[in-house]
């Protein structure tokens, strides 16, 4: 009995070595950066009480560089599933007090087998990246575990939701698997994400720069977009991802759960029918429109600092999650450029991925003009957007505000890309361009044999009344149908709750195809 006895207290010790990771000194080391150590993430993730952990006692197989004198056990990452909200979750923690969190063999193992667990159960797979990146130590073998996670960040795309959570350095290689998945949150001042150090930029290009002006926080969350949210503190960052969770299902054949709401579904809305300024060149507040018809105005925004001249995130319309698209007018007039419609596309098609359907805002004057765009490849990146819509089988609601010129018309989520709903306002203008470069083109041969500025200045007018009064309405496009209603905009609440319950039972399938070409 006594030898059982001693088998189990060596358990238990064993335990709790493998829990002190790097060992205290390094836990407090931690603390003292203003971070966690992986277990505590963990904890403040999940369900309190509801972690089963994978692999504690695993150890990295090197004998490079006196390696074999230095191991931990669970190797530099913690990992398990759990629940959040009760609903199972896989999740990996790279532990930054051991080895300074840096992937060997045997850490991508355990991630991988985290990641093949959450593919076979189709449940969410969240990674908490604080590492030093690849051991250096093990050469080839960390690179060959570095890529044996890409590859199973690849298939699981769009079958299981993946989250990244970067808390702390993310650097070389180690950035691809964050970049791979869904979305990614960074902590502002303890994380940052870059391929090559501030040391080998200024060998190479003889810049100088900080960490964090390379790759913090605020860097990828306003200039690159490469992250979708950032967090104060660590404690914001894992609410923030709970949160997340809660609009999106386990996996792509299952519904976003449905939350009871005490919303009213018929709630008007009297603001919103005078919102629209009497000026066609006067913005308004697009957060305005979406707070006030979504279930209690919460709204979950998505790339909140990162091309505001649209808008996207979740929210609930009497309890449905749906994925919100909307044109900002308050921000470059609500202009389409490369970053809009790559911010915009991705989101879409992450929505399409997972049976989470899609209203469309609109207030949209075109494409942003100029050498800057064009050289950019415009082209290229709003044939992205007007892909990832076209393709998207979920259900889709458009409706129009204002402004809905041109290609950018198109390119929102209009009828021929296989909307289903299009309602409009009033106050919705749809046309080929507005009327002041319109008159220019239909009437400039008029306009230029009036040598008199006053005379001309008076045909312009006339005619900019004659192109307004025909466009500047949404009945001629309710004519042809490619309206389907012009709505009250204080019934915008209600009708588009009705058109997503009448849209429940939606089936449309793409042609079969190995996979699609899209315009990347």
């Amino acid at each position: 009995m006594s030898n059982q006895l001693d088998k189990v207290k060596e358990l238990i010790e064993l335990r709790q070595k493998a829990r002190l990771g790097g060992g205290e000194k390094r836990i407090e080391s931690q603390h003292t950066k203003g971070k966690y150590t992986a277990r505590e993430r963990i904890d403040m993730l999940l369900d309190h009480g509801s972690f089963e952990e994978f692999d504690m006692f695993v150890e990295h197989r090197s004998y490079n560089f006196g390696m074999e004198k230095n191991r931990f056990l669970g190797d530099g990452v913690v990992t398990g599933y759990g629940t959040i909200e009760g609903r199972l979750v896989y999740i990996y923690a790279q532990d930054f007090t051991v080895s300074g969190g840096s992937l060997s063999e045997m850490h991508a193992q355990k991630i991988c087998k985290v990641m093949d667990q959450a593919m076979k159960m189709g449940a969410p797979v969240i990674g908490i990246n604080d590492s030093g990146g690849a051991r250096i130590q093990e050469g080839v073998n960390a690179l060959a575990g570095y890529s044996e996670i890409f590859q199973r960040n690849i298939l699981a795309s769009g079958v299981i939701p993946q989250i990244s959570g970067i808390f702390g350095p993310c650097a070389g290689g180690a950035v691809y698997s964050p970049a791979l998945t869904d979305f990614i949150l960074m902590t502002q001042g303890t994380s940052y994400m870059f391929l090559t150090g501030p040391k080998v930029v200024k060998t190479v290009t003889g810049e100088d720069v900080t960490q964090e002006q390379l790759g913090g926080a605020s860097v990828h969350t306003t200039k690159s977009g490469v992250a979708h949210f950032s967090a104060q503190t660590e404690e914001d960052g894992m609410k923030l991802i709970r949160k997340l969770l809660s609009y999106i299902p386990q996996n792509n054949v299952e519904e976003a759960p449905l939350v009871i709401t005490d919303d009213p579904i018929d709630r008007l809305e009297d603001s919103l029918n005078d919102i629209i300024p009497d000026s066609p060149n006067k913005p308004y507040d697009m957060y305005e429109v979406i707070g006030a018809t979504v279930d209690n105005g919460e709204f979950l925004e998505v790339h909140a600092d990162y091309a505001k001249n649209i808008i996207v995130g979740f929210a609930r319309f009497n309890g449905v999650s749906v994925g919100v698209v909307a044109n900002q007018p308050k921000f470059l007039a609500g202009v389409l450029d490369i970053n809009a419609s790559r911010k915009a596309a991705r989101f879409v098609r992450f929505c399409d991925a997972f049976n989470i359907p899609l209203v469309t805002f609109v207030d949209v004057p075109g494409f942003l003009p100029g050498t800057g765009q064009e050289y950019g490849g415009v082209i290229t990146h709003g044939a992205k957007l007007l892909y990832a819509y076209g393709e998207a089988t979920v259900p889709k609601i458009t409706v129009t505000l204002r402004k809905s010129y041109g290609g950018a018309h198109i390119v929102m989520s209009c009828k021929q890309l296989r909307g289903d709903i299009n309602y409009a306002w009033p106050t919705a203008e749809i046309a080929v361009m507005g009327a002041d470069g319109a008159v220019e083109v239909l009437y400039n041969k008029e306009i230029a044999a009036e040598k008199d500025p006053e005379k001309q200045r008076a045909v312009i007018e006339e005619k900019k009344k004659e192109y307004n009064d025909l466009f500047t309405n949404p009945y001629v496009a309710a004519r042809y149908g490619y309206i389907d209603d012009v709505i009250e905009p204080r019934n915008t609440r209600f009708r588009i709750i009705r058109a997503l319950q009448q849209l429940q039972t939606k089936k449309l399938e793409n042609p079969a195809k190995k996979h699609d070409n899209l315009p990347l």
